[in-house]
């Protein structure tokens, strides 16, 4: 059976993060360990405020040790929200300490949405994030991400000659297969990922919702890894992402 662990928080009400990753892989027939990051009352995206936040940083380091005892091996090591600087790098090193020649790191970099940062992300968190996306071997960035990643102005409506040239420049930071989410063709919507050691570019898209609906990058991300860990190709696990987010 293949394992994955998934790091991110969790988010008491809201649709997202652990909440939606855990039962997305295990429905996927793929063993899912978790590691709390935080505990949030609720997301930090728009519509709530006043919001708990617990920090688990601590938490991590124990039971990152303890699974070293263990001897405990993963086929996918994937990333969510990271809640401060100090969790970047412990993220590093536990990408060091489990990361092998025969799995691999996706790093779905959480900063922001529809142009702006989440709350309580800084300058600096940006750029800790950076070095983790070059640690990994996917990352998974929307739009409002990829411009804070590459310090670049934020594009509404990306179409696919903008998202080839996002994604050539997301390969800068050091991951060799980059997908960009809200790429828009049309009255179509989707993603677009880059293969640069193959130099090709995958699309995928479904129709259009004209609505914003928190946690669906955590559900594609989720979809994607599953898929991947499952021995898919890329355009496959594309197009299972795009297809079960609309």
């Amino acid at each position: 059976m293949k394992k994955i662990v998934t790091i991110q928080d969790i988010s008491c009400f809201g649709k997202c993060s652990l909440t939606v990753a855990l039962p997305i892989i295990s429905a996927m027939g793929i063993e899912t360990a978790v590691i709390p990051t935080a505990v949030l009352s609720t997301h930090t995206g728009s519509g709530f405020t006043g919001y708990t936040f617990h920090d688990l940083s601590g938490d991590i380091t124990s039971i990152s040790e303890h699974w070293k005892k263990l001897g405990l091996e993963f086929d996918a090591i994937y990333t969510g929200y990271l809640g401060s600087d100090s969790q970047i790098q412990i993220m590093s090193d536990f990408f060091d300490d489990f990361g092998k020649d025969d799995n691999f790191i996706v790093v779905d970099p959480v900063l922001g949405d529809s142009g702006k940062l989440y709350a309580g992300f800084t300058d600096k968190f940006i750029s800790e994030m950076k070095r983790l996306c070059a640690k990994a071997d996917y990352i998974l960035p929307n739009m409002t991400e990829a411009s804070f990643l590459l310090d670049i102005p934020y594009i509404e409506n990306c179409n696919e000659d903008s998202a080839k040239e996002v994604l050539r420049r997301l390969t800068e930071l050091g991951c060799k297969t980059p997908i960009l989410t809200g790429v828009r063709s049309g009255e179509l919507h989707g993603a677009a990922a880059y293969d640069s050691e193959r130099n090709e570019f995958y699309f995928s898209y479904s129709k259009h919702i004209d609505r914003h609906l928190h946690g669906t990058g955590d559900i594609f991300a989720s979809v994607f890894t599953g898929t991947v860990t499952l021995g898919k190709g890329l355009q496959k696990a594309l197009d299972m992402s795009v297809k079960y987010i609309s």
